[in-house]
């Protein structure tokens, strides 16, 4: 948390949050604010509810993913009569977080809230331009769509307290551009709320990313170019989300629309799609007109074919040709690796919480480099650094307050010059309570140093040496950046970023340099001896031809 001088007036009304769980890593989210005499809980993430209070109005769930809804059936089953609140959809989605529970149990416990009936907001007067929902006679609460996943909401409240109104907006996970299966965050629903606390997600911190249209074309160009090369492609996903998702660019991707290609869907994956086809109504108008003219997930006629495994037929039996194969259990990863004579590449996630899964991690130690290829892809379902900052800026709270992301990529945003010079941040751990003092005028805070290394540029003949002090390799992020000693550079506007290679990055690099060099031609060609082409099945055969020459039926050593 940053620490400041105190430069609010005295608080008018008890204002502050206390988080337990902000969403470190595997850790949940579950962030208790204070408003007045009401105490709001918002999502309950924990796998353990032992620190929970009891001393909880409402609780209010943004969207179904584990990391925010896990304990609500605990929470739910020692507190009965805690009302909890949620959008439509993601109180259908919510027990997919529950498969292993007894099937008498009921998840009817979610009381359902309506979204903004108008999805444009104007309340440069406070005054109530929209519906809201009055859960006390001095408190209202409003939904907005979040994008990120079907179902996510976005929580406005209102406390009105001595003729004033106190606004606090809670973001839940959102981004800002419009995935496969849900609409982004609409910054024009937003217009003048002007709350005055905002509690917003940093997951990617200040990182940028490509538009979500090219992370999908480089995911599936990476994707045809393994099936090309004979390797099978598997790709661990949560349950419901990233896989539908993926599902979705599979069927509709013009380098796989028509293509003779299998696609498993393994594990629970196969519930969650099943449940997301009763959600169509809720889809965007795009999803549901290409849902009349074929189906969503399963089908075994319209190439490619999506098809559910049966657990009855071993799975390295299923893979007859170079496939794709979805599947959120990651036991099932050696029976389709091992077993099998196919080549394998593995496609996980940036910042997947699968890699801190022991059976995930015990699967990479020992894996066969020379059968199994392991590497990441960017397809992000949260905004980047440059739409954090975007929606703060169109908000203009007094206070921001981050969770859910790395320790290390919230304090890259809390040292943002220009959040800082406007604005009261935060970002605090788990078990620190946050004073929220709300002034009659913002106050321009002081700015505070941001976590610079200064150093030295030196140009000597053909190499550029930039020299930077010890300190930087004090941060943990250090050892993934300096794991090779190489480094990548690239200008961005007027600034050169530096990027650390890994040992898989310089492998693909390798493999990649290997590929362009050996291309299809005579001079790589197997029956290519003494300059003659010696393969009886080629027009070329006892011709003379030229290192570049090239034949259908080209062989490489």
């Amino acid at each position: 948390m940053i620490k400041r001088q105190e430069i609010f007036s005295p608080p008018q009304i008890p204002l502050s949050c206390y988080p337990f769980g902000v969403g470190n890593f595997t850790e949940g989210v579950a962030i208790l604010v204070n408003i007045g005499k009401y105490r709001i809980l918002l999502d309950c993430g924990l796998a353990d509810i032992d620190s929970l209070c009891h001393d909880i109005d409402w609780v209010f769930c943004s969207h179904a993913h584990e990391d925010h809804a896990r304990g609500l059936l605990k929470l739910h089953q020692r507190f009965p009569d805690l009302p909890i609140y949620a959008s439509e959809v993601t109180a259908k989605l919510l027990p997919l977080n529950w498969l292993n529970q007894k099937q008498d149990t009921s998840f009817s416990f979610i009381q359902t809230l309506p979204l903004s009936s108008q999805n444009t907001v104007n309340n440069s007067s406070d005054k109530n331009t929209t519906p809201s929902i009055h859960l006390a006679s001095d408190l209202t609460v409003e939904l907005f769509c979040a994008g990120h996943l079907p179902g996510a909401v976005a929580f406005l409240f209102r406390y009105y307290y001595n003729n004033r109104v106190y606004k606090i907006f809670y973001t839940g996970d959102f981004c800002l551009s419009n995935l496969q299966l849900v609409e982004g965050l609409s910054l024009d629903s937003l217009r003048g709320l002007n709350p005055d606390v905002l509690i917003i997600e940093g997951s990617y911190g200040t990182a940028r990313h490509p538009h979500r249209r090219q992370q999908e074309k480089h995911l599936m160009g990476r994707i045809k170019s393994a099936l090309d090369d004979n390797v099978s492609v598997i790709l661990p996903v949560p349950t419901f989300g990233l896989g539908q998702e993926l599902l979705k660019v599979l069927r509709s991707h013009h380098q796989f629309t028509g293509k003779n290609l299998d696609i498993w869907v393994d594990g629970n994956l196969p519930k969650a799609c099943d449940l997301y086809l009763q959600l169509m109504a809720y889809f965007p108008a795009n999803v549901q007109n290409f849902a009349k003219h074929q189906p969503l997930f399963w089908d075994d006629k319209i190439k490619p074919r999506m098809l559910r495994v049966d657990n009855q037929i071993p799975r390295h039996e299923l893979i007859k040709t170079p496939s794709i194969v979805l599947t959120d259990n990651l036991n099932h990863l050696r029976e389709y690796c091992d077993k099998s004579p196919e080549k394998w590449l593995i496609l996980i996630s940036e910042q997947s919480k699968i890699n801190y899964n022991p059976v995930f991690k015990e699967f990479k130690e020992n894996l066969n480099s020379n059968k199994i290829t392991l590497e990441d892809y960017l397809l992000a379902e949260h905004s980047d650094g440059r739409n954090t900052t975007q929606l703060i800026h169109n908000l203009r709270p007094q206070h921001i307050v981050f969770v859910h992301g790395s320790i290390n990529y919230l304090g890259d945003l809390t040292s943002l010059e220009e959040l800082q010079n406007r604005y009261q941040l935060h970002s605090p751990t788990v078990g620190m309570t946050v004073d929220l003092p709300i002034g009659v005028q913002f106050v321009q805070p002081k700015v505070t140093l941001q976590n610079n290394y200064e150093g030295e540029l030196n140009e000597t003949g053909a190499y550029i040496t930039i020299t930077l002090p010890e300190q930087l390799n004090k941060d943990p992020r250090w050892q993934n950046f300096a794991d090779t000693g190489l480094v990548e550079a690239r200008w961005q506007g007027e600034e050169l970023v530096l990027k650390g290679l890994s040992q898989r990055e310089l492998l693909q690099q390798n493999s990649l340099l290997r590929r362009q060099l050996n291309t299809e031609s005579c001079g790589n060609c197997l029956y290519y001896q003494d300059k003659l082409c010696t393969n009886h099945d080629s027009p070329l055969n006892s011709l003379k031809v030229p290192n570049d020459g090239y034949c259908p039926l080209f062989e490489s050593f």
